[in-house]
């Protein structure tokens, strides 16, 4: 049931900021290959999936490019919109639990833990709340906009800003203790992945397509690995950008970029374990056995977690500006440019079941 409520609410919530490179730069060339959405293929479906509740979280963001998405913690679903504030609602039942005004533009998170909900703005603006009451409990200053969900654990609260900054924030009191700052490419993708804590390490995925492993305690660089390689001559062609979240299992590292390329990587060394070339900017899912991603041509692979070769592709969703996948149970769960969810078998890659908004499936 827990599951079943977390996968609806939060990817009905991040559709709206769903868009590709594709969207942003105009047109695929004109080399004869199709360049409109794949039509959905019907199907029956062998899967049976209830939305639970549905609730109101503010306005959509329109096309800011930030991605924004809800956050679960301690029974609740905590959400924010770029216009009206946080919200708290109950996870079971989906009433309101308290609603923070704001008159900021609310664009990084909400992210929660540790009896805390923390905000960032489109003006540089560090927003804390407490969990149980939203009331405010303290602001700090960035340098720049924060687009990544803020991380909280071990005594801080981690922002990530757009000009490739971290900064880690006294979770107590919000007392700056560290920053550390990590050089842009000249072109890159919008937005940022939040970092990923881990014990005394925080790992970053970076905008030239490498992930970097630093100090808890006071930044200190650890190790840096690439993902996506830069190649191309243009600009354009050399975006590498890791924008979804790095994740930890173990000690062992999952990551992917832009160019397509999927990395698994030891934590305490950086030292590749395998390295495949499938994948996206937008983040993977991580099943027991699989680490399932999505690319910019809309097929969704799943790659053996131990040696990274493909197990299954899905490309019926071939063009349609697919999100990260999530695995909810034995699915993988993705969603698309025109609202729709879709569930995949995690075994073998077809698709069970389609949802879409209240009325349609």
């Amino acid at each position: 049931m827990l599951k079943r409520i977390v996968v609806i609410v939060a990817f009905m919530a991040i559709l709206s900021g769903c868009s590709t490179v594709k969207g942003w730069f105009g047109k695929d060339k004109d080399d004869g290959k199709p360049t409109e959405p794949a039509a959905l293929v019907e199907f029956t479906p062998t899967a049976s999936v209830t939305r639970l509740w549905r609730a109101s979280a503010g306005k959509g963001e329109q096309r800011l490019g930030i991605g924004q998405a809800p956050v679960v913690a301690d029974g609740r679903v905590y959400a924010a919109a770029v216009e009206g504030g946080v919200r708290a609602f109950d996870l079971q039942t989906g009433n309101a639990a308290w609603h923070y005004k704001s008159d900021a533009r609310l664009s990084g998170g909400p992210g929660a833990g540790d009896g805390l909900v923390v905000v960032g703005t489109l003006d540089g603006e560090v927003i804390a709340l407490d969990a149980a009451t939203g009331v405010e409990k303290w602001q700090a200053k960035v340098p720049n906009e924060v687009l990544a969900a803020p991380v909280i654990g071990q005594g801080l609260v981690l922002v990530r800003t757009s000009d490739g900054r971290v900064s880690a924030f006294d979770a107590a009191t919000g007392e700056r203790k560290w920053f550390s700052t990590h050089d842009l490419p000249t072109l890159t993708v919008r937005g940022n992945a939040p970092v990923t804590l881990g014990p005394g390490v925080v790992f970053v995925g970076n905008d030239d397509g490498t992930v970097s492993a630093m100090g808890l305690n006071d930044g200190r660089p650890l190790w840096n690995q690439v993902v996506g390689v830069p190649e191309g001559r243009t600009e354009l062609e050399r975006m590498a950008d890791v924008d979804g979240p790095v994740v930890l299992e173990g000690t062992t590292v999952y990551a992917t970029s832009f160019k397509k390329q999927t990395v698994a990587i030891d934590g305490p060394s950086g030292r590749p374990i395998w390295v495949q070339e499938h994948g996206g900017a937008g983040g993977l899912g991580l099943a027991p056995a699989s680490v399932v991603v999505s690319d910019p041509a809309g097929t969704v692979w799943a790659l053996d977690k131990t040696s990274g070769t493909a197990t299954w592709s899905n490309t019926t969703l071939a063009r349609r500006s697919l999100t990260a996948p999530a695995v909810h149970g034995d699915y993988a769960v993705v969603g698309d440019f025109d609202g729709y969810l879709h569930w995949l078998r995690l075994d073998d890659g077809p698709g069970v079941f389609r949802f879409h908004g209240p009325d349609r499936r």
